[in-house]
């Protein structure tokens, strides 16, 4: 269909609402036009954003989710969106609108039909349900994964206040806020830079300048940021009943046919930002021709999301008017609270002696706790050997300090829980000097976004196999930092790091970084910066031995021991 014909027939929009729910509990709620009272503090908050990049000429429309978290109270959270429909169309020589479907109206979003997809089959709408009526007109595509094509990339919002309802809206997108309600398909109402077309924001992108406050939130110079990698394709709750335990956590959306809200199938850490749930809305050209003829028609897609604290997993459960939940959803949402589905291990936050723990059947990045510290898995070595690491750091601390503070951390540690020690394998770390460090400079970088992963690691021997591993004779049972070799390895999809925010200590506002053990050139160290200054999750080898700051420090690690059950 030509611009001409869409002029003819109309046009597509997009709208955002925004709400925030009153209370202690953290909960934006992109669901309705007023504002309730806001009074009441919000003491676990989650810095959601919804983003909708939309343009009506290529169709292309991009609705994902961003945790901004950015300072000490982001929190990781759960998220869920649902999409309503509504159409009405003026054949010719008619003078009023005719709603697709009855009962419905442009001005009222709150009657918009829900779109629900079939029980196994989220392309197809289903047929007994009044969503159906859309399948002959409108096609959306959900999900984004092409072949050979590394995860899109998006500009964060510059918006960073919590109170602030508008989502971050792009191209042809409209805010329901900034647009004052508007259906006309034509009022302004974008609130974020881009023109809504597919892979507008690309790694070369770089950064944008928003130093004349065009767009609501900060004046800065913001980098661009690449969405998590879709695991899998959208799916509904009953395609995900069937699969393997270990599957059921993971970077991907999961839709209840019950009530058409789709879920983010794993905890969206502060910094992350969701993959596509909807990446095209197109008409059928067709369809128009046939049914509309020379008529008008109006089409819009509402974009509703909700944001939720893990302690507040109870709100995504509470009666829902279009309908029952599906008897899976909550032992999904507790799965995805916990960072692990059915694994048999206590709840992430739940304080537990060594012997609770199963460690052969915990994923990569599964948070546990033990003596009242939060820890993070990062790998199954194989022999029954796992390897852990606590998921905060000790702030203040020096690298040159590392030796100290570590020895201090082990001692008191097995003294709190005497049976640790029997599970904690010797290694052998080597002495500082005996290996030769790696300069920043030599490294090149490959993967995903800036420093991720150096290329070129090999060519310094030394430092490439600088891997911790059990010591097979000697060692000796101790805590240690892991090396540049150890980050390498665990920073591949799926693995313990797979993105920068990961890669960021779980603690003290979850933004901080934390000291390697390998040199880099001269006296410089190498290190994961904290987010203060745009490089959170980043390599960098040019740190200084005897900084001491708050945003990095000392960061121990453990090799355990348990044989499988």
């Amino acid at each position: 269909m030509n611009r001409e014909q869409k002029r003819k027939l109309g046009l597509l929009v997009s709208l955002s609402i925004g709400l925030l729910v009153a209370g202690t509990f953290a909960f934006t709620a992109f669901n309705q036009q007023a504002i309730n009272d806001r009074e009441n503090n919000l003491d676990a908050a989650i810095n959601g954003r919804v983003h909708d990049y939309y343009n009506r000429e290529t169709e292309n429309k991009d609705v994902f989710a961003e945790n901004f978290g950015r300072d000490d109270n982001a929190n990781p959270g759960l998220v869920r969106i649902r999409l309503s429909e509504f159409m009405e169309i003026r054949r010719r020589g008619e003078t009023d609108f005719t709603p697709l479907v009855l009962g419905t109206e442009r001005g009222d979003v709150g009657t918009w039909t829900k779109w629900k997809p079939e029980v196994f089959d989220i392309n197809n709408r289903q047929d007994s349900h009044a969503s159906n009526a859309f399948d002959t007109y409108a096609r959306l595509t959900f999900g984004w994964q092409r072949e050979g094509e590394l995860a899109p990339w998006y500009m964060p919002t510059f918006n960073h206040d919590r109170e602030d309802l508008r989502t971050a809206a792009a191209g042809h997108a409209r805010d329901w806020i900034q647009g004052n309600g508007a259906t006309d398909a034509t009022t302004n109402g974008t609130t974020h830079p881009g023109e809504g077309t597919d892979a507008y924001w690309t790694e070369d992108s770089g950064s944008y300048d928003n130093t004349d406050n065009q767009w609501p939130g900060s004046t800065v110079i913001q980098e661009v940021e690449q969405h998590l990698p879709q695991e899998r394709p959208p799916m509904t709750i009953e395609q995900w009943d069937a699969l393997t335990v270990r599957q059921k956590v993971g970077d991907y959306w999961v839709i209840d046919h019950n009530t058409g809200w789709a879920y983010w199938a794993s905890l969206l850490e502060a910094g992350e930002a969701t993959s596509y749930l909807l990446d095209a809305a197109e008409m059928d050209a067709t369809a128009l021709d046939q049914n509309i003829s020379n008529g008008t028609y109006y089409y819009g897609i509402h974009v509703d999301s909700q944001f939720v604290s893990r302690n507040e997993v109870d709100l995504f459960l509470a009666a829902d008017l279009e309908g029952t939940h599906d008897r899976r959803l909550e032992s999904f949402l507790e799965g995805v609270k916990n960072n692990a589905f059915g694994d048999g291990n206590p709840l992430w936050n739940e304080d537990s002696p060594p012997s609770d723990f199963r460690f052969e059947l915990m994923n990569p990045g599964r948070l546990f706790t033990m003596n009242n510290q939060r820890f993070r898995y990062l790998e199954n070595m194989g022999g029954g050997n796992h390897l852990i690491i606590r998921n905060s750091m000790f702030p203040n601390t020096s690298w040159n300090g590392q030796p100290t503070v570590l020895q201090n951390w082990y001692t008191a540690l097995i003294q709190a829980e005497p049976t640790l020690e029997a599970m904690v394998q010797p290694v052998t770390i080597p002495a500082r000097d005996s290996v030769p460090g790696v300069p920043d400079a030599s490294i090149i970088w490959t993967g995903a976004g800036t420093r991720w992963l150096p290329s070129n690691l090999a060519s310094f021997p030394s430092v490439a196999n600088d891997l911790t591993t059990v010591a097979t004779s000697g060692g000796s049972k101790q805590a240690f930092a892991l090396s540049l070799a150890d980050v390498t390895k665990l920073s591949q999809p799926g693995g313990a790091f797979s993105n920068h925010a990961e890669r960021v200590t779980g603690e003290q506002g979850g933004n901080n970084g934390w000291w390697l053990r390998t040199l880099g050139a001269s006296n410089s160290v190498w290190q994961i910066p904290s987010t203060a200054f745009g490089r959170g999750g980043q390599l960098h080898g040019t740190g200084t031995a005897t900084t001491t700051a708050a945003h990095i420090g000392v960061r121990p690690a453990l090799i355990l021991h348990q044989p499988a059950t």
